[in-house]
């Protein structure tokens, strides 16, 4: 049986992308989850989905730059699961733009997201893994946090943050508390992120550099591999590359 069975787990920016694939490949194996996001449409379609499959799933509306509503977030799974043993920190938010372009409000909204975004959650969820001597946090990362591409530096040092922030949650509470802190690392993935783009230089070249990207499903798969270990093991790190993907 999976070590996922009848395990509770939350998954923020879970109404798209990564984080409806990872939400559909950890029921799959018997998960419960709480699926977390702005988008209550998303959020009630995969919902839905799993629920018809025979899942347990519930959708709560929630912004993971609020720390109030995180916090409120990890009530609810308690309130309605009566644990919280995994966390999938998944919300990001990935912007092109060349320094000379000066896009500060790109710079300031991938920080929320990408770094302060995952701070809330951890915080909200901590305290109740600590009181059950047990859990799981997976923070989704990037290759960008593991080296630096053109017109991606902002966004490359939000992930080069999670990759320290994680190693030391690993020596920390891994070592000291048995809570599993991992990452995961994707590269170029096929999830609508070009579009989002506002400049247009950058739009253009993250059209053309996403002709080459790999599947949501691809990523969920890894996730489950990630967090499907017995309770002594933590896989540190997993790089997901298109096959294509020359960096």
């Amino acid at each position: 049986m999976s070590h996922l069975h009848n395990k509770t787990v939350i998954i923020t920016g879970a109404s798209s992308g990564i984080g409806a694939a990872s939400a559909r490949a950890l029921a799959a194996q018997g998960a419960k989850i709480v699926l977390a996001a702005r988008d209550q449409q998303g959020l009630d379609a995969i919902v839905a989905e799993l629920t018809a499959a025979g899942g347990q799933a519930i959708g709560i509306v929630c912004d993971v730059t609020s720390a109030a509503q995180m916090k409120a977030l990890a009530q609810s799974a308690m309130d309605h699961f009566g644990a919280i043993d995994i966390l999938v920190n998944n919300a990001g938010l990935m912007l092109f733009s060349s320094w000379i372009d000066l896009a500060v409000d790109d710079w300031e909204k991938m920080i929320n997201v990408n770094i302060k975004g995952y701070l809330n959650a951890i915080a909200a969820v901590l305290p109740f893994m600590l009181a059950q001597k047990s859990g799981q946090i997976l923070n989704m990362d990037s290759v960008a946090g593991h080296q630096v591409g053109p017109a991606a530096g902002v966004y490359s040092a939000t992930k080069f943050f999670v990759q320290a922030m994680t190693e030391s949650m690993r020596k920390e509470l891994g070592v000291q508390h048995g809570i599993r802190v991992n990452t995961i690392s994707p590269g170029v993935i096929n999830t609508g992120w070009a579009d989002k783009v506002t400049d247009p230089a950058g739009r253009k070249a993250a059209q053309e550099l996403n002709k080459i990207a790999i599947a949501p499903d691809d990523i969920g798969r890894a996730v489950v591999y990630a967090l499907d270990q017995p309770a002594n093991v933590t896989v540190n790190d997993l790089i997901i590359s298109p096959t294509r993907q020359d960096w």
